[in-house]
């Protein structure tokens, strides 16, 4: 089956994706075959109260193959949140592909992402 057409998709099913980033690559949102996933927000949020630390997110859209930056070592300032990902600028993930999430520190960072899968079926 092909990724779901946008205009017959018959379910739409809410997502929210969260957990620690750490100083490895992680996929955080990994799209299976046949489905079709709209990224509508992505929080990094430092709780670390005194230090500063960085993000970086980059997307795959050829299954882990190459990853391009949506963003590139971005500042979290100590005890705020940075919105990477929003309603205005939501993407679209098709089939196998993969949101990936790295950050400079280990137990600093935590991510929130909230999305939906659209289903044609």
């Amino acid at each position: 089956m092909a990724t779901p057409n946008l205009v017959n998709v018959a379910t739409i099913q809410g997502i929210t994706v969260a957990g620690a980033v750490t100083t490895s690559n992680v996929d955080i949102v990994d799209v299976p075959a046949d489905d079709l996933y709209k990224v509508n927000v992505l929080y990094v949020s430092n709780v670390d109260g005194t230090n500063d630390a960085t993000v970086s997110v980059s997307v795959s859209v050829d299954n882990g193959s190459n990853y391009y930056h949506l963003a590139k070592t971005v500042t979290v300032p100590a005890d705020s949140t940075v919105q990477i990902i929003s309603k205005d600028s939501s993407i679209y993930l098709d089939e196998t592909d993969l949101l990936r999430i790295v950050g400079s520190a280990n137990n600093m960072l935590e991510y929130v992402c909230s999305l939906e899968s659209l289903d044609d079926a």
